[in-house]
């Protein structure tokens, strides 16, 4: 069975090993989307969240617990808690974004309103909290509500960051931990956490995440680039954002006078032309950007699987270390 056939993924063989938390990580989510005085609710959390995501994030935590052995609700709980963060997230985004598409479908905020999706996300949000408090311990809320908080810096530092040709590498992985990695982290520990594991086990958890969440990031900048045979979303909207990633903060250090004009002009001033996507492509090809950004994509994930060597032996372990790799698999 090959690697691009759905059902040989990892992520989808640890959903089928985690299908019956899965299931009550489902059950969860419709309970607590609820609401009895305000409908709208409900109905744009179940546009976004019943869109068929992957549930990845929550499945880290499931995964992270039933590997160092949990046997309580809690994994449940925190697991709806850490999709209720994401969902809440991704509305917000795309009312930043202006989307009008996620996972191929219209956004809340093209269906309903910027205001419907900004309101029920502050819900999620708060939703959130609620569910954490629910496992009772201090640690687990300390380890979710610093990862809300790194999450929101990092979408202000990469708004404040677009369109400015002077961000650094230090930046976009600031970035990239807010906008990805915090929760990926956040998921694993805390499930090490309500399973009781040992620090320093724990703290490879979060490990795992927070590399997983980098080379993640990565990768899906690269694959904006076409720098996969899965693309998944089209190609050159970064540069018609004025989004600094990896590859194009690189070209813009290794740039010469005309080269930096034209960043100057279509990241900088945001006029994009026919055509300069590819010139963009050429000047990142030319310097070696895409290959230097793909290996140290390929190092982030190196070092998730790594992190993993903490951990116990387990069927659980084995999928989390495939998904690390399947992130970087997809580049060429």
């Amino acid at each position: 069975m090959s690697l691009d056939e759905p059902e040989s993924r990892p992520h989808a063989r640890l959903a089928a090993l985690l299908s019956d938390d899965l299931a009550a990580v489902n059950a969860t989510i419709r309970e607590r989307m609820a609401s009895r005085h305000a409908p709208r609710i409900p109905e744009v959390t179940a546009h976004l969240i019943e869109a068929g995501g992957k549930r990845l994030r929550p499945m880290l935590t499931l995964a992270s617990a039933r590997m160092l052995g949990h046997d309580g609700p809690h994994h449940v709980t925190l697991a709806a808690t850490v999709e209720f963060i994401h969902t809440a997230t991704l509305l917000h985004d795309d009312v930043v974004d202006e989307s009008t598409q996620r996972r191929g479908r219209p956004t809340a905020n093209l269906l309903w309103d910027n205001r419907s999706s900004v309101l029920v996300g502050d819900y999620l949000f708060a939703r959130s909290f609620q569910l954490m408090v629910e496992t009772g311990s201090l640690r687990v809320l300390s380890i979710l509500s610093d990862a809300a908080a790194t999450i929101a810096e990092g979408e202000v530092l990469q708004l404040t960051a677009a369109r400015n040709l002077a961000t650094t590498e230090e930046t976009y992985l600031q970035v990239a931990r807010g906008k990805t990695a915090a929760l990926f982290s956040a998921a694993t520990e805390v499930g090490a956490v309500i399973a009781g594991a040992p620090d320093d086990v724990t703290r490879a958890m979060w490990t795992y995440g927070d590399a997983l969440g980098i080379a993640f990031q990565i990768a899906d900048d690269l694959l904006d680039w076409g720098e996969g045979a899965e693309i998944g979303k089209r190609t050159g909207d970064d540069l018609r954002e004025g989004k600094l990633t990896l590859p194009v903060i690189r070209a813009i250090a290794a740039a010469d006078g005309d080269e930096r004009a034209f960043w100057a002009r279509t990241i900088g001033r945001g006029k994009v032309e026919d055509g300069d996507y590819e010139v963009a492509l050429g000047l990142l090809n030319a310097h070696g950007t895409l290959a230097s950004t793909r290996d140290d994509a390929r190092a982030w994930a190196a070092r998730a699987v790594t992190a993993l060597e903490a951990a116990p032996d387990h069927p659980i372990r084995h999928l989390l270390a495939d998904i690390a790799g399947y992130v970087v698999a997809r580049l060429n």
